[in-house]
């Protein structure tokens, strides 16, 4: 029987398979930020999928009737379905039918702009698509005709040839491969990259969570930057990289990185594994929360199961409950009982908090912080410039001989590399005394200057 795939349209019918973590909500979400219209909806109850077309076939008729009432000319699945029974619902359908892992790669396709991007999003719609290569073309011969130059050519006798799906086969996992090698460069130069910040001591920090919390208008918010945000899901794909300036550590580095979704394709994951190598490596997760959502925790839960499938489970993890301007909620921090953050609460719209998660995020990644009176000489204006910049001096005095006595509460490390990059020993500093604080106590403790340290 002659069959070829439906021609897709933008008018599209919701079928909603009643599951604990999926909603209606979110696969309309999902087709408005592909750009289809949800012309109509239907809900399925479907505990033991049929293994030929997914949902039984009173359900089938149903929907039949559904979608020539609202005139769809595609059938949008929020469960995975198999090539076999993608194919057979169009057959039954006549008309176009995507689940979840198509229409969230046709989500990535629109979205990504830089060239690494859309390498990684061409990797995973060819992996999607090298299982559902089978078509409907009977009425066509498939098979290409044998060379000739093979085996029984001397007595005219040609080979079966290659068929058709043989064909295309080849030239996916040949263009699978050529892509898999130009992401390892990616990965490389991503790798030297990270290097030469851990090198110099920066500190990274990356953006991570469920899609449309928020993070990029955070991030954004922090970085006086200017990447796209939109109340849609997946609005920004590419990741971003930019300096944000924290006070005592001074020059980090904060990424924004694509969001997290329910059932996130695996083939997804696996081609962005050089854009998500990132976030394994961060020194901090940020993990923002829309905590106006009624499915807050779902949507944590969901975002942790990605963090462990690439392996960032163990990277330290600050939550930012974000949008609370839509719940009437004040900015605070909340700790544990240890008195460390653990949660911040602010609206990066409206820019309230953003400096409370400033000032916990540099307790978070300063190891130890350093409260002391530095005596400068006149001669060492570059040092005393780089102090101010790092926002380190609480007070400056002025000595008649123009020795300059500075108050500063700075990162330990920090501070040895500021005497380093000034061409100076500590002990050139004439340091009275240290007070040194661990992150995570308000008490410090006292510890004589080594007129040897380094």
């Amino acid at each position: 029987m002659f069959f070829e795939r439906p021609e897709v349209g933008t008018q599209a019918l919701l079928v909603h398979i009643e599951a604990e973590d999926s909603t209606v909500e979110e696969l309309r979400e999902l087709a408005i930020s592909s750009g289809l219209y949800p012309a109509g909806e239907l809900t399925a109850k479907k505990r033991y999928p049929d293994p030929k077309t997914y949902i039984g076939s009173g359900k089938l008729d149903e929907i039949i009737g559904c979608a020539d009432r609202v005139e769809a000319e595609l059938v949008l699945f929020d469960q995975e379905l198999s090539p076999a029974q993608e194919r057979n619902l169009e057959k039954i359908l006549k008309r176009r039918v995507l689940g979840r892992t198509g229409l969230i790669l046709n989500i990535f396709a629109q979205r990504a702009r830089t060239h690494e991007g859309k390498l990684q999003v061409e990797l995973a719609q060819l992996q999607h698509a090298s299982t559902r290569l089978v078509r409907g073309w009977t009425h066509l011969d498939r098979q290409r005709g044998g060379s000739g130059r093979g085996q029984g050519a001397a007595i005219g006798v040609t080979g079966a040839g290659e068929t058709q799906l043989e064909a295309d086969q080849r030239m996916i996992r040949t263009r699978i491969k050529n892509l898999n090698h130009r992401l390892l460069k990616v990965r490389r130069q991503r790798n030297q990259s990270r290097r030469a910040r851990q090198k110099a001591e920066i500190k990274t920090i990356s953006l991570v969570g469920y899609t449309n919390a928020g993070k990029s208008t955070l991030f954004n918010a922090l970085c006086k930057s200017d990447v796209h945000a939109a109340d849609q899901l997946f609005a920004t794909l590419d990741p971003t990289l930019r300096q944000l300036e924290l006070p005592v550590l001074g020059k980090a580095i904060l990424t924004d990185t694509v969001g997290f979704i329910r059932q996130l394709p695996h083939g997804l994951v696996d081609a962005f594994r050089a854009t998500l190598e990132e976030v394994k490596q961060a020194d901090l997760l940020i993990h923002v929360v829309d905590a106006s959502s009624s499915e807050r925790a779902l949507h944590m839960a969901e975002a942790d199961s990605v963090l462990e499938e690439i392996g960032a489970e163990k990277v330290p993890q600050l939550v930012v409950y974000n949008k609370i301007d839509l719940m009437g909620e004040k900015p605070r921090v909340d700790r544990n009982e240890d008195g460390v953050p653990v949660r911040v609460w602010l609206s990066s719209l409206k820019a309230n908090g953003l400096d409370s998660l400033v000032s916990v995020t540099t307790e978070l990644l300063a190891k130890q912080i350093v409260d002391t009176t530095l005596h400068l000489h006149p001669s060492q204006g570059q040092m005393r410039a780089k102090l101010f910049a790092l926002g380190a001096v609480i007070d400056e005095r002025t000595e008649p001989d123009g020795t300059l006595n500075m108050h500063v509460r700075i990162e330990a490390n920090s501070l040895r590399r500021l005497a380093s990059k000034s061409g100076l020993e500590i002990s050139d500093l004439a340091i009275d005394e240290l007070t040194v604080s661990d992150r995570s106590h308000d008490d410090g403790q006292k510890v004589a200057a080594s007129p040897n340290e380094t």
